[in-house]
């Protein structure tokens, strides 16, 4: 009796439900899951407990306007005659914001002044919301901006390195038991490679998924509901970007692993595709606030998951320029599965020593 072959489809879902479940049963990929979870959990507590022993923040407040306001015990207030004096304040750093005389503006007749981002916990101490003046709105606060692009690094660097060594792996492990023959008996080479960059990117992307919800949740259990509408849109498009951008990755890290058919050889074919991964993680910590590299990057297919989130975050990207630079990754991703599928193809079977990138890529 004849039995159906199986399509392009199935066989590649099969293959891919069989690296999530051994992904799942490896232990060693649950601890560091978990420890990665709790690290971003443990980052949002510590960043709230700081922030709630921080001192008071420093107000420059004028004095015509002291008996028009409520308490602001929560404050430590300056006292100051005219605004020219309170604007010197803010600039200089010496206080984070300002609430001076605007009868001709406002209707509550005054206007807190800030520098670069709205004082919102100021604002809020005003109770009713009065005229805002930003006299810097290119800048971010210097702090937020490192540890926004910390995360973003950290959490991408740490996510590709280890899926992606996870595919390699798997990759020279079947070839060297021959494992990869049987499995190429039964189901197309180029299904057999689809099957492992879906499994593994449908893993990488829950468990970004997984820090994202989590770290949204924990802002606002903590009381930190503005800091993540500031870093809600950043964080979806970050979302979007990783995962394009990861599929780019997994299919260089298995058609790297291809070329070689013995564990200790394979560090020497994938750590050129390691730095297309650390490269962006150090460039984003160093030039967090550097619009030309920044720039750069967003464009760059190996940086622009890392690059453009943080952009968008700074407020310094046109509406456009995100759906650009997606375009161009998704160009770019496409390119990589072609040329990657090639090199897998002509090397799977290829035993002994290591495959030379020109044999793998001939036809």
């Amino acid at each position: 009796m004849s039995t159906v072959a199986p399509t392009f489809l199935q066989s590649t879902l099969l293959v891919s439900n069989r690296e999530i479940t051994m992904r799942l049963r490896s232990k060693a990929f649950l601890i560091s899951t978990g420890i990665l979870l709790l690290a971003a959990l443990a980052s949002i507590v510590i960043g709230s407990v700081v922030s709630a022993n921080a001192e008071p923040t420093k107000v420059a407040v004028q004095r015509s306007v002291i008996n028009a306001l409520p308490e602001l015990r929560q404050f430590a207030v300056t006292d100051v005659n005219t605004r020219a004096e309170a604007e010197k304040l803010v600039r200089s750093g010496a206080v984070e914001a300002a609430i001076v005389s605007n009868s001709k503006v406002s209707k509550l007749g005054i206007t807190v002044i800030g520098l670069s981002s709205p004082p919102s916990e100021v604002i809020a101490a005003v109770s009713v919301a009065p005229d805002l003046q930003l006299l810097d709105t290119s800048k971010k606060n210097p702090l937020l901006t490192y540890l926004v692009a910390l995360g973003f690094g950290l959490v991408f660097f740490m996510s590709a390195v280890t899926f992606g060594s996870t595919i390699a792996q798997s990759v020279v492990e079947e070839k060297s038991t021959r494992v990869v023959e049987i499995l190429m008996s039964t189901i197309p080479v180029r299904t057999l490679l689809a099957g492992k960059i879906l499994g593994n990117s449908i893993l990488a992307f829950a468990q970004i998924a997984l820090i994202a919800i989590l770290a949204g949740v924990g802002l606002l259990v903590t009381g930190q509901a503005t800091l993540l509408g500031t870093l809600g849109p950043s964080i979806i498009w970050f979302i979007v970007f990783f995962t394009f951008g990861f599929i780019l990755l997994a299919a260089l890290f298995a058609a790297a692993a291809s070329l070689v058919s013995r564990q200790e050889d394979m560090p020497s074919v994938t750590t050129p595709v390691t730095m297309l991964v650390m490269v962006p993680y150090v460039l984003v910590i160093l030039f967090n606030d550097n619009p030309i590299v920044l720039g750069i990057m967003s464009y760059v297919p190996f940086s622009a998951p890392v690059g453009m989130p943080m952009r968008i975050f700074l407020g310094t990207a046109q509406w456009w320029e995100p759906l650009l630079s997606l375009s161009i990754l998704l160009v770019s991703t496409a390119f990589v599965i072609v040329l990657g599928s090639r090199i897998y193809e002509n090397s799977l079977l290829r035993m002994g020593g290591r495959v030379k990138l020109r044999e793998a890529l001939a036809r």
